[in-house]
């Protein structure tokens, strides 16, 4: 284990300092890029160290080659046009309208490929199968555990039409090239074994290390990058130092030379009419935007530093450091979509959503093939608290993903959230869990251990798992920690199935002097319970009813409220009962969970108000 710790730490400073959990495989990428703008092809060479530090001899290794998803008959194609003959009550076709059946309409000069031209271990040539858009390659010497891996490869690639997150030339932009996907990318092997992902249409998961990536394009094109650019001084574009004199060399193309340390993936876009704005925020981080004024005015897509500057100091004390020492917004893709240092977006709107996946997708890269909500969903989350914090309103929960998860039940579509991002039968169904019911994961956290120490958790989550590609139970167990209670009840009923929360008032009385309330559990979902009394004269009574399978309770949120606190309510029973000192014509309210953060999908009999 300290060699392979060795290994890693000298080839990048950005590497975490425990690697107590799990081994991580280290990968080193050096590629020379030639792109011709008028086929659209691009040759590149590729030099790829990769360290083993697992504790197994490989035998194999296997690539993703994405481009070749992007062919009449091709996984993503068929997939597509499935979802076409499904119909959702209210929606129409399942399909992603940017995909729909495009793919099957593409000509041989618009589809996408990327073909192995040859390829060497240690200066030996190779054996591979491709898989459409996966490489098999078996080894003529195996890779042992604690050493590394020299592979050279020569290959060729065709940039399809825009069709789904890389391409070239949208008609909405008029961006020309949008390169993400666009290299021949080692699949992660993990404690779990390989992970050879066709690309049928969501989701990635990488490899850490470190890239070195030179190309070479038309001098007229203005690019961005994963990465920091090395030779700024000689390309310009707004890339250069201040008060200093551009110096291109002679001939019809410029080479970019981008270095990027600790980063899973490396995504660029080019076009000749970028305009390139660019600020320094603070010490060692730079906000670059690139855009076309196509489908925003200038203006808008300039905003995009201002709000940055405002959102990054929220974000880095509610969520975590940003490690790195740029950010690039770049006109490009087909809507947003986020990669290591940049996302590509077609407008301006969604750059909030897209700048925070560099936390979760980004520096913890959960595998989002097998727990994309993980990603989206605390993303989606995390976008809410901060477009709340800059529109003033700190405190206040959003509704909108609460609204799409009901609306999901009621339709029926419903799947679970362990379900594999491309095997949900809809992509309505897929939506809605990923990002909606993901996003409600983490607020109903909140209800469930109290919103500081949730807070506390997503701050040790991130700063025991960056870079280390966390799994559900390592968040689990570092919520288990900081809360003092027991959570894998909470796992396995919101992300392990589709068994919903429904909690009612089922009737009042009073008895001895006391007005007893007995509540209902109708869901098979348990949960903590917050009853808020509120009485004729104003004054309110908090009755808090922990949940057998916590073994803890939730600190009081609300220092002005009292609370009576009970024995925790065995999940098998279905009801319990609460009482007060008040006489019942006292009563105004009784409301369970005024503040709606426990998702109960029936909220109608969850407050009753009396009228006397």
């Amino acid at each position: 284990m300290k060699k392979g710790f060795l290994l890693i730490t000298i080839v990048s400073l950005f590497v975490s300092t425990s690697f107590a959990q799990y081994w991580q495989q280290r990968v080193k990428y050096t590629m020379n890029i030639d792109m011709n703008v008028q086929t659209n092809r691009f040759a590149g060479k590729q030099k790829l160290e990769y360290w083993n530090n697992s504790p197994d001899t490989l035998t194999k290794v296997f690539y993703h080659l994405y481009f070749n998803a992007f062919q009449p008959g091709s996984m993503m194609d068929e997939r597509s046009r499935r979802q076409g003959t499904v119909s959702i009550a209210g929606i129409g076709q399942d399909w992603d309208i940017r995909v729909a059946d495009r793919i099957q309409k593409m000509k041989p000069d618009e589809i996408g490929y990327q073909k192995i031209l040859s390829l060497t271990l240690h200066g030996k040539s190779q054996q591979f199968t491709v898989h459409e858009t996966i490489l098999e390659v078996k080894l003529d010497k195996p890779i042992p555990p604690k050493s590394k891996a020299v592979f050279d490869m020569d290959f060729e690639a065709q940039v399809p039409l825009q069709i789904r997150r890389s391409g070239r030339d949208n008609a909405e932009t008029q961006v020309r090239y949008s390169m993400s996907q666009w290299y021949p990318k080692i699949c992660e092997y993990d404690n779990e074994g390989w992970h050879p992902v066709p690309y049928v249409g969501r989701e990635f998961y990488g490899v850490w290390g470190d890239f070195d990536v030179s190309i070479s394009i038309d001098k007229k094109y203005i690019l961005g990058g994963t990465g920091y650019l090395q030779n700024a001084n000689q390309i310009g574009y707004g890339y250069e130092t201040a008060g200093t004199k551009v110096n291109r060399p002679a001939g019809n193309k410029l080479t970019w030379r981008f270095l990027a340390p600790n980063v899973h993936d490396f995504a660029w876009a080019a076009d000749p009419d970028f305009i390139h704005k660019t600020k320094t925020i603070r010490d060692s981080l730079t906000i670059h935007v690139l855009y076309k004024t196509t489908t925003a005015s200038a203006s808008d897509w300039e905003k995009l530093i201002t709000n940055a500057e405002k959102a990054f100091p929220f974000i880095e004390k509610t969520f975590g450091a940003y490690l790195y020492k740029q950010f690039s917004f770049i006109q490009g893709g087909d809507g947003g979509m986020e990669y290591p240092m940049i996302t590509l977006l077609t407008g301006p709107g969604a750059w909030l959503h897209e700048l925070l996946h560099n936390w979760y997708y980004g520096m913890l890269a959960t595998n989002e093939s097998l727990y994309p909500w993980m990603d989206e969903g605390l993303t989606q989350y995390a976008g809410h608290r901060v477009q709340l914090y800059m529109n003033g309103y700190p405190d206040f929960i959003s509704a909108e993903d609460y609204a799409s998860y009901f609306q999901t039940v009621k339709s029926g579509k419903e799947e679970p959230l362990v379900t594999q991002a491309d095997h949900y039968n809809t992509n309505f169904a897929y939506g809605s869990a990923v990002y909606s019911k993901g996003s409600v994961f983490f607020e109903q956290l909140g209800y469930v251990v109290g919103t500081q120490a949730r807070d506390r958790i997503l701050m040790e989550y991130y700063r025991q798992w960056k870079f280390k590609h966390p799994a559900v139970n390592d968040f689990i167990r570092v919520a288990e920690k900081v809360s003092d209670m027991k959570l894998d009840w909470y796992k396995e009923y919101w992300v392990n199935t589709t068994r919903t929360i429904d909690y009612s008032i089922d009737s009042l009385w009073e008895e001895s002097g006391r007005t007893k309330i007995r509540l209902g559990k109708t869901g098979i979902m348990p949960m903590p319970t917050d009853v808020v009394l509120t009485f004729k004269d104003g004054s309110k009574e908090m009755h808090y009813i922990p949940m057998s399978l916590m073994y803890g309770t939730k600190p009081a949120e609300d220092s002005l409220l009292s609370r009576k606190v009970y024995e925790p309510w065995k999940w098998t029973h279905p009801f319990y009962i609460i009482e007060t000192t008040k006489r019942l014509t006292d009563f105004s309210i009784v409301e369970i969970d005024p503040s709606m953060r426990m998702a109960d999908v029936e909220r109608r009999n969850n407050k009753l108000v009396l009228k006397w």
